[in-house]
């Protein structure tokens, strides 16, 4: 039990440490949370935490059959990811205005599948699990009393972190307006398609 609550506690802080909310899924997460309210949000942190748990799995019980074959394709996946990512923020540029005004709540689901297939198609985040778990002494051969305490903690930590910056977009969420949709969704409407566009350039070899 005492081993347990170690690596839960030991999973926890990894999450904290490198599980920043930067890039496209912090964008998708501040633009629902704005948009939506902080269900949305939390949603689609929720995702990202889940696609980050299973990197974490597969470092924690060193599947490494698992992980050499998402690093062999992973400039396929990182174009996959770049093409959804650069999807949605043309998406949000080309909504029309009488669209902006009485925003459509997408379904639960689907808040939460898109924020995980966006984290799911960055196969390297394999590599920076294995590095935090040999920072922190955890071996990646773990069996399943030892790993999924720390897969656990992981989703804590960083959910924790998604969690933090949906409560800081809803406490500072001023009253919805027509006008303020149309513009916060060109804003990260662009900002999406420039991390879409960045991760296209970085998964092609020069």
């Amino acid at each position: 039990m005492g081993v347990g609550i170690a690596m839960i506690f030991k999973g926890i802080l990894i999450g904290l440490i490198f599980g920043l909310p930067v890039g496209a899924v912090g964008a998708m997460t501040v633009q629902r949370t704005w948009e939506h309210g902080i269900k949305a949000g939390l949603l689609t942190g929720m995702g990202s935490s889940a696609a980050d748990c299973i990197y974490a799995g597969i470092g924690a019980f060193g599947l490494t059959v698992v992980s050499d074959f998402l690093l062999k394709y992973q400039m396929v996946i990182h174009l996959a990811g770049g093409m959804m990512i650069l999807l949605m923020g043309l998406g949000l540029l080309l909504r029309k205005a009488e669209t902006a005004q009485i925003p459509e709540v997408p379904g639960m689901f689907k808040m939460f599948l898109s924020a995980f297939a966006v984290g799911i198609t960055n196969p390297a985040a394999i590599l920076t699990f294995l590095f935090a778990f040999s920072w922190f002494g955890i071996a990646g051969d773990n069996t399943k009393a030892g790993g999924w305490p720390v897969v656990l903690g992981v989703f804590v930590g960083t959910y924790i972190w998604w969690g933090g910056l949906t409560a800081v977009v809803a406490l500072t969420r001023k009253k919805k307006r027509a006008d303020r949709f149309q513009k916060m969704n060109r804003i990260f409407g662009v900002v999406l398609s420039l991390f879409g566009i960045l991760v296209f350039i970085r998964a092609i070899p020069i």
